[in-house]
């Protein structure tokens, strides 16, 4: 039976209709998975910040041993252990100065001081030494873990990189089924559609007939929604649209669906700033 022209006028404005729903999912799309790709860019800088930080962390305690057994040597010196200081060093060094200070006293060469790192004794310098080894070892500790926490990253960005792949030939096939085959002004008949879909790989032919389900179940719900509402005061159903703060996009979509004049009616009894919200989702270029 040959469709009339109003039937064919509608048939082609509900096509257009799905057509430009299509694009603002495609848009939708594209911006969610920007926003993923920078929250995985901060999360990698994030950690990188903290692999810097445990680096420098294990600079500053290994110059800090090396101090630690300089002030050490300086201490034996100056406490002349062994005649090290009054014997080897004196007669090379007496002459040198400021390394001279380090010299031991002939009248006290027998003698601890205090002046030398902070020491009175080689027991507290040694304990002193073992902190820092034990904070050394923790931040090479730390640093490993951060290293592998990066690895870790990388590894889950490249897993999202596949997956986002998938969906991006997923959404090509897609686009193709639509521009191809549903919009073209003359539709073909069952043999094309039978054709087009065992061309497909069964895993994605199967998960595109369940979407095209699952939308037409959707956007039946929302049309229902959309009549519901329209048939009631624009006052009672602002006052239930603004308790729908946790599900904007849905109450996006519902007056979407209704006529230019209930919509504006109730968007008109509607708080400002939720009305506000809800005109930038069902049109995202204003």
């Amino acid at each position: 039976m040959a469709k009339t022209p109003d039937a064919s006028a509608a048939e082609k404005k509900r096509l257009a209709d799905e057509k430009k729903k299509l694009k603002e999912e495609q848009k939708k799309q594209k911006k969610e998975a920007r926003k993923r790709a920078k929250e995985i860019e901060a999360q990698e800088a994030e950690l990188s910040a903290d692999d810097e930080s445990g680096g420098f962390f294990t600079v500053i305690a290994t110059i800090g041993i090396i101090l630690v057994w300089v002030a050490i040597l300086c201490v034996v010196i100056k406490l002349d252990v062994g005649g090290f200081g009054s014997k080897v060093l004196t007669p090379l060094l007496k002459d040198v100065p400021v390394v001279n200070q380090i010299l031991p006293n002939s009248q006290n060469s027998g003698n601890i001081s205090t002046d030398n790192g902070g020491y009175t004794n080689l027991n507290d310098a040694t304990e002193q030494i073992k902190n820092f080894e034990l904070q050394l070892q923790q931040a090479q500790t730390d640093n490993l873990k951060l290293q592998e926490d990066v690895a870790n990253l990388k590894a889950e960005n490249a897993r999202l990189q596949e997956f986002e792949d998938k969906q991006v030939e997923f959404q090509r096939i897609k686009n193709e089924f639509y521009e191809e085959v549903v919009y073209t002004e003359n539709g073909p008949g069952a043999e094309a559609y039978q054709k087009y879909y065992e061309s497909m790989d069964p895993t994605t032919a199967e998960y595109l007939y369940k979407q095209v389900i699952a939308q037409l179940q959707e956007d039946k719900s929302v049309q229902d929604y959309a009549a519901a509402y329209s048939s009631m005061k624009p006052k009672k159903a602002a006052a239930i649209f603004e308790q729908m703060t946790d599900n904007l996009n849905l109450a996006a979509r519902i007056l979407k669906t209704m006529s230019a004049e209930n919509r504006g009616n109730i968007l008109a009894e509607m708080d400002p700033t939720i009305a506000a919200k809800l005109t930038k989702i069902m049109d995202p270029e204003s």
